[in-house]
């Protein structure tokens, strides 16, 4: 605290209770990690200061203070009282141990967008795609500086991840593939710039863990901004630089719901409950705004529900031409019903099988399309043979090729997605699509064509009338809806990058409001860090990494890593005498 020469103010001096209320108010993170729920939290403070706040007369607040009182926000009220007072007694926080007001240089005209994600083409999964149209999509229209980061894999976990035994030599023959299927599905170059992370493939957990410190890949120079695509996933062993030491702002774009797949695992609800906690811890340690693509996510500290995600506009030109083709009066959709995705028990096929097999009189005469490969493929036809289902399995396909424009409905059961891509590009080719009542699929429920289920009885009901009528035709607000244009719009809003890339001094931060003169004290940020701190020590430790699933030997790189991405040796960048 150091003191400045400044008028004093008559402002009545703060009480127990309100000292009471700001404490609890500030201890969010420790209550958060505890289980208190954020409603009781805020009913405590609210009882604590409100009894006090109609005590005090209005000059208690400057007049810029006072004019956004009465917005019914406890907290944001409290906040300027706090402010008021430290005003009036002429003093200003200046930070503490774990902060640094002063880490970057902001004055740069254009800003700086790193992109990480946990997956890369040529495997086809959520965190692959969708984070490489952000980028291109970014750079295209916020006209940004942009890098994607992807994780580099060694040959021999290329060959278990890559589908048809393709496998690449080099990272520049790796981009080359990314860019030009990537150009292939937008129409437009794209002009950002691809860097590669060491990463290794976790067969337990079918994912890329990184090895080493990701962000050393990113230039210090260009950390100002970061988008951590999956956070929890990208900072479970993180052990290195904090991002929010080192980036001006970070984002985390919540992709998976990891404690569905994990409580169907054994002894899953011990351990869902540790990943829970830990998701928490890292989110909050490591990311300034968190976003979740639906409310099937785990509730994160800082995070806001938003579908940030667009569809490939492919799946948009497939659906303008069936319009077109209804126009001229011909008939679009000759097939069915069908089902599409990876071939595990997770992915929605135990929902599906149960339905059929529980309302199978009723659905006599329905005959099911699926589509799809995975590690469970030969239980799970097995069960569908066993209960003598009439499903017809199939090789697995991308969901744009022609053999699959001409079905008519897409059903999805799945209860583990977070926000399905199928479901939106199905959508977006004009098709029904017949899903869960959850909140997965809160995003879709908004089009005509989506018929949402909640019982055994309705999802018969929902998939008869799907067959008997004919999908409405999409207007352009509802293709609009769907794009990745409009999707880089709601993630520029709701990430705050349009306040943060505009440099606007705002007085809002999380939905708390502060006087622009003055930077208080927040025990959240000392709280941010400590955590940090003890993420940092407990991931240094090989045996308790291993303890909590790590890969061997991914807390720094390895030889085979350096050659691949012309790395200093791993003795030369972490010798035996450092932590």
């Amino acid at each position: 605290m150091c003191k400045e020469a400044q008028e004093l103010k008559e402002v009545p001096p703060l009480d127990v209770p309100e000292l009471l209320a700001y404490f609890v108010r500030q201890s969010g993170p420790f209550l958060d990690q505890l289980g208190v729920r954020r409603d009781i939290r805020d009913k405590i403070v609210k009882s604590l200061y409100t009894k006090r706040k109609n005590q005090l007369p209005p000059h208690s607040f400057s007049g810029e203070e006072f004019s956004v009182l009465g917005n019914g926000n406890i907290n944001d009220e409290l906040d300027l009282r706090i402010a008021s007072v430290l005003q009036s007694t002429g003093h200003q926080y200046d930070g503490g141990f774990w902060t640094d007001h002063t880490k970057h240089d902001m004055s740069d005209d254009k800003r700086h967008v790193a992109i990480v994600t946990t997956a890369s083409l040529p495997w086809m999964t959520g965190t692959a795609i969708n984070p490489l149209f952000r980028a291109a999509y970014l750079s295209q229209f916020t006209k940004q500086k942009v890098t994607l980061l992807v994780p580099w894999l060694c040959t021999s976990d290329q060959e278990l991840v890559y589908p048809s035994n393709l496998t690449f030599t080099s990272p520049e023959e790796q981009e080359i593939y990314i860019r030009n299927w990537l150009e292939e599905s937008i129409g437009f170059k794209a002009d950002f710039k691809i860097s590669f992370y060491p990463g290794k493939f976790s067969k337990a957990r079918r994912s890329i863990i990184a090895a080493g410190d990701t962000s050393q890949f990113i230039p210090s120079r260009d950390a100002d901004i970061a988008i951590l695509e999956e956070p929890e996933h990208l900072n479970w062993y993180h052990h290195g630089k904090r991002w929010t030491k080192k980036f001006n702002h970070v984002v985390g774009i919540v992709h998976t719901n990891y404690l569905e797949y994990i409580q169907r695992e054994k002894n899953g609800a011990f351990q869902a409950f540790l990943v829970k906690h830990i998701n928490n811890w890292v989110t909050r340690a490591y990311c300034n705004k968190v976003l979740r693509l639906s409310a099937a996510t785990q509730d994160l500290p800082k995070s806001v529900i938003c579908n940030v995600h667009g569809v490939n506009p492919k799946f948009l030109n497939v659906g303008e031409k069936i319009a077109a083709d209804r126009e001229l009066g011909q008939k679009a959709f000759t097939k069915g019903a069908y089902f599409l995705g990876k071939m595990v028990w997770a992915k929605g096929y135990k929902e599906l099988i149960s339905l059929l097999a529980t309302r199978k009189s009723e659905l006599d005469g329905f005959k099911l399309d699926v589509f799809g490969n995975g590690e469970d493929a030969s239980e799970v036809q097995s069960t569908a043979k066993r209960l003598g289902l009439n499903i017809n399995f199939q090789k697995g396909r991308d969901h744009a090729e022609d053999c699959l424009h001409g079905y008519k409905v897409f059903i999805n059961p799945s209860l583990s997605d977070v926000l399905c891509t199928a479901t939106a590009e199905a959508l977006a080719m004009g098709k029904f699509v017949v899903c869960a009542d959850h909140p997965s699929n809160e995003f879709f429920r908004s089009f005509p064509n989506c018929l949402t289920y909640k019982t055994s009885e309705d999802f018969v009901a929902k998939v008869k009338e799907a067959l008997e009528k004919d999908p409405h035709p999409l207007t352009p607000e509802q293709r609009y809806q769907l794009s990745w244009e409009a999707a880089t719009k709601r993630f520029m809003e709701y990430s705050e990058l349009d306040r943060v890339m505009n440099k606007e001094k705002s007085s809002t931060d999380n939905g708390k409001l502060v006087a622009h003169s003055l930077s208080m004290p927040n025990l959240s940020e000392i709280v941010d860090g400590g955590l940090t701190f003890a993420h940092y020590c407990l991931t240094g430790n090989e045996f308790l990494r291993l303890c909590t699933g790590a890969i061997p030997g991914t807390r720094n790189y390895d030889k085979q890593h350096s050659k691949d991405l012309h790395l200093l040796p791993p003795q030369v960048e972490n010798p035996i005498y450092g932590w």
